[in-house]
């Protein structure tokens, strides 16, 4: 029988939203990596790396997409209930982009889509993607949006919160954002702080950010801040234990001013250096609009 700490990755998501980067990085960690498994052999897989001593440390990670087909996608809760009914640790892990980006990557790569050898303009083969994919995207325990991440910011991501040993501790990660550039449509709480002082109309602080002294300085001389702050902290203490209860792994919580780089980035700071030290919590930053991505793990 399956040992209990073999663990299962079922990365699947858009053809250009970065799979195949996602599958490289896990790789690179010492998963044992297959792509475009057709879902009726992952039982055989998973029963020849348990008896073929095979050097995986027990992680696998599976890439699933278009290429196995509309019937086979359709019956993918089947494939993860039986799945999920072995002594295995399996997680979904689903990567999407909008419309725009991953247009934009296929005029640069001059690849074609999967589904546009049905004759399907690519604006049609895209859309039908998202329709054939819907009952994996729906079952992920983690999604990411790479509509607006570099390659290294994506392989970043699933370091972050893939690429290490499972265990029952929360993968909790703060990102900011700037209202001005949209919304990230895979976090679990958004947090708008447009309402607070902003430092971008004070001289010399337009060019810094929320991790300068003076940004953080100016937003603390102010009371509604610290308030905001502390009501985001209370309503997380109430809501985050009940995701856990709910066996939730991964959890994303957003924080958006205007422009992303001021009240947003401080806030996300002072957020995660509170909740890093809290038990069964494994924390991680982003942000988003900055030209960096920092990881407090």
């Amino acid at each position: 029988m399956t040992p209990p700490d073999m663990r299962l990755l079922l990365v699947s998501g858009l053809s250009g939203s970065g799979k195949t980067v996602a599958l490289h990085t896990l790789e690179d960690a010492g998963f044992f990596c297959v792509d475009n498994l057709p879902l009726g052999l992952l039982d055989g897989l998973i029963e020849e790396l348990r008896t073929g001593g095979h050097r995986n440390d027990g992680q696998i990670a599976v890439g699933v997409d278009v290429r196995s087909g509309r019937t086979a996608l359709q019956g993918f809760s089947d494939t993860l209930a039986r799945l999920r009914a072995k002594p295995l640790q399996v997680e979904v892990v689903f990567l999407h982009s909008s419309d725009e980006a991953l247009l934009r990557r296929y005029h640069h790569t001059r690849r074609r889509h999967p589904l546009a050898r049905q004759g399907l303009p690519l604006v049609e083969a895209i859309a039908m993607e998202r329709q054939w994919l819907e009952p994996i995207a729906a079952a992920a325990d983690l999604s990411i949006d790479s509509s607006q991440l570099s390659m290294h910011d994506l392989a970043h991501t699933v370091r972050t919160r893939l690429a290490t040993p499972r265990s029952e501790r929360l993968s909790l990660l703060f990102q900011s954002f700037g209202f001005k550039y949209g919304a990230p449509v895979d976090a679990d709480f958004v947090f708008d702080v447009r309402c607070l002082p902003n430092p971008h109309y004070e001289l010399g602080l337009r060019d810094r950010t929320g991790l300068d002294r003076p940004v953080r300085d100016f937003l603390e001389g102010h009371a509604d801040v610290a308030e905001m702050l502390d009501s985001i902290q209370q309503h997380l203490h109430t809501w985050l234990p009940r995701f856990g209860q709910g066996h939730r792994s991964y959890l994303t919580v957003a924080i958006g001013c205007t422009g992303g780089r001021h009240r947003s980035v401080y806030l996300v700071d002072r957020l995660a250096k509170h909740w890093q030290n809290a038990e069964n919590v494994t924390v991680g930053t982003r942000h988003r609009e900055l030209n960096h991505t920092m990881d407090t793990e």
